[in-house]
């Protein structure tokens, strides 16, 4: 239905972020918010996904296209909602995943939150083959933050829990995360979720 909201971006939190367009402002579902930090308060484009359900209409948001269509191709797939689909993104590229898949690297996929040995397998199983590798990508999207600062911790931590992982695991990263120099929330996160799944 919409294909891209294209305004000022307002505000960002573990929850979402909000763009702000003709005086509406809409909350985005996004995979990582904190990636759109250094954005606020500059005009952005974000494409967009509109799922409807009976007791919510949720709009999901997306840096590219090939992060929106990999969101579309992972809600295809039995057992995987948007929750899950959004973790998935927040902690890898759609190439990560695209390369994952077709290796059938099962760890791989059962570092996210939310998926266990039964739904990697299914992802592999219903995507081999069905994707194609984004080759516009920028290799600085795969990198994982060198840096961090403990004043965003606490914001990291949350936006990681909005995202699944359980209160064992974020306490596991707390200290290493503590020790790093952090410039930003979004490396803050970054980091996090590079030691999550390692």
């Amino acid at each position: 239905m919409y294909q891209y909201i294209k305004g000022k971006l307002t505000e960002v939190k573990p929850a979402g972020a909000t763009v702000e367009t003709g005086g509406i402002g809409y909350l985005l579902l996004v995979p990582n918010p904190f990636r759109l930090e250094r954005y606020i308060n500059t005009d952005v484009t974000i494409f967009t996904e509109l799922i409807v359900r009976d007791d919510a209409h949720t709009l999901y948001g997306f840096t590219s296209e090939s992060e929106k269509s990999m969101f579309k191709s992972l809600l295809k797939v039995t057992g995987i909602g948007p929750k899950s689909a959004l973790a998935i993104l927040a902690a890898a590229t759609p190439n990560e995943i695209i390369n994952a898949i077709e290796r059938e690297d099962n760890a791989f996929m059962q570092k996210f939150p939310g998926i266990g040995k039964k739904s990697a397998s299914q992802i592999i199983l219903d995507l081999k083959g069905k994707l194609k590798p984004d080759e516009t990508a920028d290799p600085a999207e795969t990198a994982a933050a060198a840096a961090a600062d403990s004043v965003y911790v606490d914001e990291a931590l949350l936006a990681l829990e909005v995202l699944g992982y359980s209160k064992r695991e974020l306490t596991r990263i707390e200290k290493k995360l503590a020790k790093e120099n952090i410039s930003s929330v979004d490396e803050a996160v970054k980091l996090g979720l590079k030691l999550l799944l390692n």
